[in-house]
């Protein structure tokens, strides 16, 4: 990562709740503005701007889980000076209305926000292993294709899927839209020792810094690697269910080099999905 950008995203954590530009954002790197926008973007896949705004949400979602203060007081602390365009913000990002977001937090019964597929598209899957950083126990991880960089509503297909530590865990998500998507996951992994509570850690990961292309009719190949989170990472803003580590989790067996056309929904049985490989992904000097 580059270290310019570290420390710009780490100005933005300070100071989220200044009114903030991209200029001013831009001199704590220090770099111009137009230069550091480039790498800023190339470096995390998202704008300088979003940043900030995804980064805002975040935190509104922290205090909105773990405060007592009205939804008011939380849209002022994270930076807004609208009601209105704060709640607009966060639920077109999370999924939920912030309201709703703290009767989730406190399991009232609310349902989660599903995927959201484009019903007139044609439809295919990607499929592929999921791998851990070495030294950590099993973890409950969530993946998800999505229209952005950041793991944030909608995403057009999504599974959860326990993976154990050491050892790489297949996944497929069926039914994805054709089109250009970003592949993320999001994981709580356990500690390695006895007390596997002990060391958790937040893990964050995808297939890569660009977007998987799906094509109707085909099984997509793309692995998932997962590391732990890093301060310029994208904040997770999609409400998520609660990633809680398994006990046990075992690896399956195999991946299936292709699935039944049936298994699409709302298309014709038709034999089995083609299996196309991803593009590659560049490699950053």
């Amino acid at each position: 990562m580059d270290e310019a950008v570290e420390r710009a995203a780490g100005y933005i954590r300070e100071r989220f709740s200044d009114p903030l530009t991209v200029t001013e954002i831009a001199g704590s790197a220090p770099l111009s503005r137009f230069r550091f926008s480039r790498i800023f973007k190339e470096e995390t896949g998202i704008s300088p701007g979003r940043f900030l705004a995804a980064v805002r949400i975040h935190e509104a979602k922290r205090l909105i889980e773990n405060t007592s203060m009205s939804i008011a007081d939380v849209s002022v602390a994270v930076g807004y000076t609208s009601l209105g365009s704060f709640t607009r913000s966060f639920t077109a990002c999370v999924g939920v209305c912030p309201s709703r977001f703290r009767r989730l937090s406190r399991d009232a019964g609310e349902c989660l926000p599903g995927p959201e597929p484009d019903p007139a598209s044609g439809r295919g899957a990607l499929a592929g292993t999921v791998r851990l950083p070495e030294g950590h126990g099993n973890a409950r991880v969530f993946l998800g294709a999505f229209g952005t960089a950041v793991v944030q509503h909608p995403s057009v297909a999504s599974a959860v899927v326990d993976v154990p530590g050491g050892r790489p865990c297949c996944y497929s998500l069926e039914n994805v839209p054709e089109g250009n998507w970003y592949l993320l996951a999001v994981a709580v992994a356990a500690g390695p020792g006895p007390d596997p509570r002990a060391g958790r850690t937040a893990l964050v990961g995808g297939h890569g810094p660009t977007p998987v292309t799906v094509a109707a009719d085909t099984v997509t190949s793309a692995a998932v690697r997962l590391r732990p989170a890093r301060p310029a990472d994208p904040p997770v803003l999609l409400a998520l269910p609660g990633l809680e580590p398994p006990a046990t989790a075992v690896a399956r067996p195999g991946c299936a080099a292709a699935t039944p056309a049936s298994a699409i929904a709302g298309r014709r049985a038709a034999g089995h999905l083609r299996l196309v490989p991803p593009a590659p992904v560049p490699s950053r000097p």
